[in-house]
């Protein structure tokens, strides 16, 4: 009799133990699924979007200098692109008011590329929050736009980076192709560049900043080979309103 009752009792705790490592299973199954749920509800930002259709966002960051933002804007002019999209960086708009007027005159999408042109990631939410109203201010003040799309000075971003500026109510905006306009390395090898790497639904970074001293000459080269690929261009906004996005975290 007391040789069934041990076996019961051991029976009976097993089970018991059993249950509790099913219930724990669950409970950690449960916490992994909240867990991968948070993480793709986080802020992202965007770096192209998916689509067939042969859509591309020419984007222009500017920081510095007057000698090439109106030569840019008189090419694209010239070359009958009524679609691009202008990061400005909130010095530069203050101190050339008039190009800013002009880039908003020409009907050109704007988005804020900051103030102090800084990595935004050595810093903390406070300083991030404050160069981006800084900013909101200058370019209101001179174009009367409130910038919704933002790009990080150097496209320097982290996740908190991210969620600080997403939670101001911006869209994050990176690229897929890099031209390295700012690197001047010579006219061909930006055109090949940004005509060898570009795929539909491309975020295009060029820059119209006095330190691009290539990209005048670059810029209808590009514009035609896009065409003659079969590409139409459109703003950041446009493209986003038209495509599922990708996006992604650094």
């Amino acid at each position: 009799m007391l040789s069934l009752w041990k076996r019961i009792r051991t029976g009976t705790l097993s089970l018991l133990a059993a249950c509790a490592c099913a219930l724990s299973a669950m409970g950690a199954g449960a916490g992994w699924v909240h867990a991968a749920e948070s993480q793709a509800q986080a802020p992202r930002a965007i770096y192209k979007v998916d689509t067939k259709e042969k859509v591309v966002a020419l984007t222009f960051d500017i920081s510095w200098g007057h000698r090439t933002p109106e030569p840019v804007l008189e090419t694209l002019k010239k070359c009958g692109v009524t679609k691009a999209t202008f990061f400005l960086s909130g010095p530069w708009t203050m101190h050339h008011a008039d190009i800013a007027k002009k880039i908003k005159a020409m009907g050109y999408e704007i988005g804020s590329h900051g103030y102090l042109h800084k990595d935004y990631s050595n810093y903390p939410d406070s300083w991030i929050r404050e160069q981006a109203m800084l900013a909101d201010k200058a370019i209101q003040q001179v174009t009367g736009v409130k910038p919704k799309l933002f790009r990080t000075p150097n496209g320097d971003l982290n996740p908190r980076v991210i969620r600080c500026l997403t939670s101001m109510g911006y869209t994050v905006v990176q690229w897929n192709t890099d031209s390295l306009d700012w690197k001047n390395p010579g006219v061909d090898a930006i055109v090949n560049r940004v005509t060898k790497r570009v795929v539909p639904g491309d975020i295009i970074l060029m820059h119209a900043s006095d330190s691009s001293k290539q990209i005048v000459e670059a810029l209808p080269r590009i514009i035609e080979s896009l065409r003659q690929q079969g590409y139409r261009f459109v703003t950041v906004s446009e493209l986003l309103a038209g495509a599922s996005v990708q996006s992604k975290v650094q």
